[in-house]
């Protein structure tokens, strides 16, 4: 409700667009109300007068799902675009990295929300040189990049962040092969 106030709030006050971001945007309401809530509270936030667009940041594709993405095609004030920070498409490096899908399913959810929403803009991010990532990793994502075509495409070189699990990963990638996947990626 709170939510709901300040973004008419800020409305009043002259703001056309309003961007919802999370560290798991699509999980919203889970701490709330026991369950996912994000597309009745997109469905309310375009009830707000003033309002011309929202749109949606750091939707993890295993927590996307159809009645979101369809939510977003019936609600003119929802911008046709995701920001899906999927990181890698290799199996092996998506498991290290602790994610709870793989490249079949990114393929799945990709096709799901371009079907429901054919003029969707995709962003994702990518990181390169995570630890342990092989010739044959970084190949799988390059091609996974290429097949996807996304609209939007930011590449990260891994940096060994203090307490993380993967910082204290033994196979860490030199720099230098960190930043040549990445120009390759890009």
């Amino acid at each position: 409700e709170r939510l709901l106030t300040d973004a008419a709030y800020l409305a009043e006050n002259g703001v056309r667009e309003l961007i919802l971001v999370a560290q798991e945007t699509t999980l919203y309401g889970i701490d709330l109300y026991g369950r996912k809530k994000l597309p009745e509270l997109l469905r309310e936030l375009s009830e707000i007068d003033g309002l011309s667009r929202i749109r949606l940041l750091y939707c993890y594709p295993e927590e996307i799902d159809e009645e979101l993405i369809k939510a977003i095609r019936e609600l003119p004030k929802v911008a046709d675009y995701l920001d899906i920070p999927i990181q890698h498409a290799s199996d092996r490096i998506l498991r290290r990295m602790g994610r709870k899908t793989d490249e079949k399913g990114l393929k799945d959810q990709i096709a799901m929300i371009r079907r429901i929403l054919p003029d969707v803009c995709l962003r994702t991010t990518l990181i390169s040189g995570f630890p342990g990532e092989s010739d044959e990793d970084h190949e799988c994502l390059k091609q996974f990049v290429k097949e996807m075509r996304f609209d939007r495409l930011g590449v990260f070189t891994y940096s060994k962040e203090e307490g993380t699990p993967a910082a204290e990963f033994p196979d860490q990638i030199p720099e230098e092969i960190k930043h040549d996947r990445f120009d390759r990626l890009v």
